[in-house]
């Protein structure tokens, strides 16, 4: 089989079982375990899959562009947004991520209650504005244009000089075993480093990233402080997520 035709069959497997196992393409296709490999090494460059230890899972649907994703799970983010905005403690200091959950939670923001918002996310930075009284201070940098968030060396020199209560996370896969994950490398740089600024990190959890692994690893699951999921989503992996977590959340 040529190497076209094995990355086709790769990424139908992908399709049917969600995920590849390289060993066991290779016994099934009579070639070497390092030809997998590289095909699929090729195929994540290309951005069709997402390498993990053993084999490769799909790209996470979370890890589109923000104008594409606006309409992905829109009701599960309502609900987590929700669920979260309760929790939000009067007169704190807070940190909405970029993405799109943590822009529902910024339109859910009460008023008179003298919070703090900081965000690197010029879209989260409006929406806190224009739906609360809230002060909002933003972190400049430069813009991705794939995910609308500011990060690079401008990014990094603010974040050292902040101090938040909680850090609102959004993550484009959040896994077990793999952990917290995003599409970009800049974006999980920027993420750990505001996570390390504040007191407490909590993850908010829409139905299409719980089980999805995207390409950078972000935080393990150990070190951050609480997850809020859709109340609605019956996924078996949440409980395991939370034990990992430590019961919070």
């Amino acid at each position: 089989m040529l190497g076209a035709q094995r990355k086709i069959h790769l990424l139908d497997l992908l399709t049917r079982d969600g995920r590849v196992v390289a060993k066991t393409v290779a016994e099934d296709l009579g070639v070497s375990e390092d030809s997998i490999r590289r095909d699929l090494r090729e195929l994540a460059d290309e951005g069709r899959l997402i390498r993990v230890y053993g084999g490769a899972l799909p790209v996470p649907a979370a890890d589109r562009p923000v104008a594409e994703r606006l309409d992905v799970a829109g009701a599960s983010k309502e609900r987590v947004a929700r669920a979260a905005a309760a929790g939000i403690r009067p007169s704190s200091t807070i940190v909405l991520d970029a993405g799109t959950t943590t822009l529902a939670l910024a339109r859910l923001l009460p008023s008179g209650t003298g919070l703090t918002v900081i965000t690197p996310s010029p879209a989260v930075a409006v929406a806190v504005a224009e739906h609360s009284d809230a002060r909002v201070v933003m972190i400049g940098g430069e813009l991705s244009r794939h995910s609308l968030v500011a990060g690079g060396s401008l990014a990094m020199e603010a974040i050292r000089h902040l101090a938040a209560d909680t850090f609102y996370l959004g993550a484009t896969g959040i896994h077990p075993e793999h952990g917290l994950t995003t599409g970009e490398l800049d974006d999980a740089v920027t993420k750990r480093a505001i996570a390390e600024r504040c007191a407490e990190t909590i993850v908010l959890a829409s139905e299409e990233k719980v089980g999805a692994v995207s390409r950078f690893p972000v935080l393990d699951l150990g070190t951050v402080n609480g997850i809020v999921t859709d109340p609605r989503d019956e996924n078996p992996l949440i409980d395991d997520l939370r034990r990992r977590i430590g019961g919070q959340g």
